[in-house]
């Protein structure tokens, strides 16, 4: 009964929903010090991969596994979510993604949980904004996105038909091309060679196989485009071949942001201002005021 309340929740809106709840029975939300909200921190750090893992355990009817004294942060998360101990090099790639992942300077989520921060309301409820904020398909998602269009070719000899149908329809190749980088994203390169360490003992190599090749192919396609693999574009295939649902993607991605989102939290409630952007009125000048009941 309970797997079946769970899995009509989504993933992100029941972290989201974590985190809220997490706040309201935190009798200590309300204290805005420095060490208290430093404790908060390492609260949401430490609580967001039990709650995924639980989560993605109890939606397919299975008993949640506790976390390990032994484990690492991302060594435990894996443990708690496939009930299987990884061994080193899955530990250890999953730990570099978390730390790639972990900070990005001031993106869409950062911003709208500082613009929260900046009230005074609590890390919790900023924390909550901030997921809200991810939660979106222009911000988060671009990994399962990939994850999507891979499994959608298949094949090699697929690539180029489905990527023509895309391009031909408008739609964008997710995981190609980033805002802030015009050559290929730095964190792509470690996570591709992260990839090919995984890939030779993993039964699900073929998603990282397919994954180079579309790469080959769009490098091709767009030449002298500066549109290079981001940090998303190899994150899909890896998480696929450590045993991680592509709908859990998003959510991981807020599980290692947490630590970056935090940091930020902490350095605007020490020096704080209120986060208050201006607009740019650009409709009609002087307009008369009619009655409503003459309109």
């Amino acid at each position: 009964m309970l797997g079946e309340i769970v899995g009509q929740i989504r993933p992100m809106r029941a972290l989201e929903i974590a985190v809220i709840i997490a706040g309201a029975l935190d009798s200590n939300s309300s204290d805005l010090t420095n060490v208290q909200l430093k404790r908060t921190a390492a609260l949401l750090t430490a609580r967001m991969p039990t709650v995924l893992a639980t989560y993605h355990r109890l939606r397919q009817g299975l008993d949640p596994v506790a976390p390990r004294d032994d484990l690492g942060h991302s060594a435990n998360f894996l443990w708690m979510l496939n009930g299987r101990e990884p061994n080193e090099l899955e530990a250890r790639v999953f730990d570099v993604a978390m730390i790639l992942h972990a900070e990005h300077e001031m993106n869409a989520s950062t911003f709208s949980a500082l613009v929260t921060a900046s009230t005074l309301s609590d890390m919790y409820s900023a924390t909550a904004s901030a997921i809200g904020t991810l939660k979106g398909p222009l911000h988060g998602g671009a990994n399962e996105a990939v994850y999507k269009t891979v499994e959608a070719i298949a094949v090699e000899a697929n690539i180029a038909t489905h990527v023509e149908g895309m391009l031909g329809r408008g739609e964008r190749v997710m995981g190609i091309g980033h805002r802030v980088y015009k050559t290929t994203d730095p964190r792509a390169n470690i996570l591709e060679k992260l990839g090919h360490q995984l890939a030779e003992t993993s039964p699900d190599r073929k998603y990282f196989d397919l994954s180079l090749k579309l790469r080959d192919y769009l490098a091709r396609k767009l030449e002298g485009k500066p549109l290079y693999p981001n940090v998303d574009f190899f994150s899909a295939s890896v998480y696929k071949m450590l045993g991680i649902p592509s709908d859990l993607y998003t959510p991981i991605f807020a599980m290692s942001r947490i630590t970056g989102w935090t940091a930020h939290m902490l350095e605007q409630y020490a020096d704080n201002r209120l986060v208050r952007p201006n607009a740019l009125y650009e409709g009609a000048d002087n307009r008369e005021y009619v009655p409503v009941e003459k309109r």
